[in-house]
């Protein structure tokens, strides 16, 4: 199998080598803006290799230059449709990256990532090189780091562009939560991702811890480098208006279950939701767990009585969706979800943020692979006035939740059970409203806000 990985890589090797020798034949570098820009004009490739639509934080990266007269050429791949004002937006441009084949399931991992790889390197190179102009700055979302951090790095030294690595967890660490951490693959992906990701000429981190850790070794960067938080975009507001909330949930709640709103609007049934990218790095059955105890239990913390009536809507899509969607029908005709109703939708993001402005309380499972990184889910509850029960078990959750203020943590199925007994409950109303106005005043303070305070200065594209 080693031999079978250095072969690979050898001949991942070498066509790289083959596309820099064919680079320096047509090369054409960045010296300022073009004839007619703005004076100061601004342009940034901004680099996902993900797709747009479901890119959030480089969709408001894109945004906020575009808003402030930057150039900006959005590349990443087209699976869903990107946010709407990026599409109506003049400063804005598209360039999609076609979407690698999946991997057949007789070709081995090991084998097919090469290839996969070496893809992505050419079509990243014809766009950057061949196809774009030369950009003053490449701002690239790390993960993933293979090849972006490699590609970009090298375009950039080529062209007289400037690096922007925008670090939201760490490629190697979330590869080893799929493949296991002794996993061949982990130990090369550590090595490449610490030593390009101090190429970068200007670092973005979603958390102080994140950015502490970076200073460190193995990484040991030595750039400048700003903590940016995640903050909710514009469409993520409070709903107050009992009317408005009546009209939302007639149109976001999915059918039949939309027979359920005038409960949900009387309180006699509360509403749950929760964001997930159905993948093990967000564990689903764990809520699924806690929403059997708190379905079957008798008992909250403040009096003995039936569970409130819950409708659980559950957002997102990933791989492992049909799996739980069996175990949810398995366990709603066992009978072990009374009182529970779940459902399970994909809606388009002026409904999915109106939906979190209706609800009672926002789940979020997200563990972090690397313990420094944070949920942009969470954000946008908290844009929306909604406390969350976050999983808690990692470094930098006091970042965004504080406990009692504006949410929960949990690290079992048992304590989020626990919870959602008392949180739902008539006993717990009071603590649920609090911590609605700690998620409101968390809220408060919107990405435009944090970007211009930060990136938008060292841009030039703030004063």
């Amino acid at each position: 199998m080693t031999a079978v990985l250095i072969l690979s890589l050898a001949f991942c090797l070498l066509g790289f080598l083959v596309i820099l020798i064919l680079l320096f034949l047509n090369i054409t570098k960045y010296d300022g803006p073009p004839a007619g820009s703005p004076e100061g004009g601004v342009s940034v490739h901004v680099l996902v290799l993900g797709d747009l639509g479901r890119s959030p934080r480089m969709t408001y990266h894109a945004l906020s230059i575009a808003k402030h007269g930057g150039k900006v050429n959005f590349t990443g791949y087209l699976e869903t449709a990107p946010h709407p004002d990026v599409l109506s937006n003049a400063n804005i441009t598209i360039t999609p990256l076609p979407t690698p084949r999946g991997r057949p399931k007789s070709i081995p991992f090991i084998l097919f990532a090469p290839w996969k790889v070496l893809y992505q390197v050419y079509y990243l190179i014809h766009l950057l090189v061949f196809k774009l102009q030369p950009a003053q700055w490449i701002l690239v979302q790390n993960p993933p780091s293979i090849p972006t951090l490699a590609v970009a790095s090298l375009v950039c030294r080529l062209r007289n562009s400037r690096l922007i690595i925008d670090w939201h967890n760490y490629g190697w660490t979330i590869l080893a939560g799929t493949r296991g951490a002794n996993h061949p693959l982990v130990a090369i992906s550590k090595l490449y991702e610490c030593h390009l990701g101090r190429l970068g000429d200007l670092h973005l981190t979603v958390t102080h811890a994140m950015a502490r850790q970076l200073r460190r070794p193995p990484y040991s960067v030595a750039q400048p480098m700003l903590t940016v938080h995640d903050r909710p975009a514009a469409i993520f507001q409070p709903i107050t208006s009992p009317e408005a909330r009546a009209t939302t949930l007639q149109r976001v709640i999915p059918a039949p279950e939309a027979a359920l709103v005038p409960r949900l609007l009387d309180g006699t049934m509360r509403l749950l939701v929760s964001s997930t990218s159905w993948t093990p790095d967000e564990d689903f059955s764990l809520l699924l767990d806690a929403l059997v105890l708190y379905a079957t239990t008798t008992t909250t913390s403040s009096a003995t009585s039936a569970t409130t009536p819950l409708l659980a809507v559950i957002t997102g899509q990933g791989p492992q969706k049909e799996l739980y969607l069996r175990k949810i029908a398995e366990l709603t005709a066992a009978g072990r979800l009374p009182n529970v109703r779940i459902v399970t939708a994909f809606l388009p993001f002026a409904d999915y943020a109106a939906l979190l402005a209706c609800a009672d309380l926002g789940v979020c499972l997200h563990m972090s692979s690397s313990g420094v990184d944070l949920p942009m889910k969470v954000v946008d509850m908290f844009g929306a006035g909604l406390p969350v029960a976050a999983y808690s078990g990692y470094e930098s959750f006091g970042e965004l939740v504080r406990e009692g203020e504006n949410g929960r943590g949990f690290e079992t199925a048992e304590e989020l059970a626990r919870v959602l007994g008392h949180l739902l409950s008539d006993g717990g109303r009071a603590e649920l409203v609090r911590l609605r106005k700690g998620a409101f005043k968390e809220g408060r303070r919107r990405w435009d806000e944090e970007w211009n305070s930060k990136v938008g200065m060292v841009l030039g594209l703030v004063s």
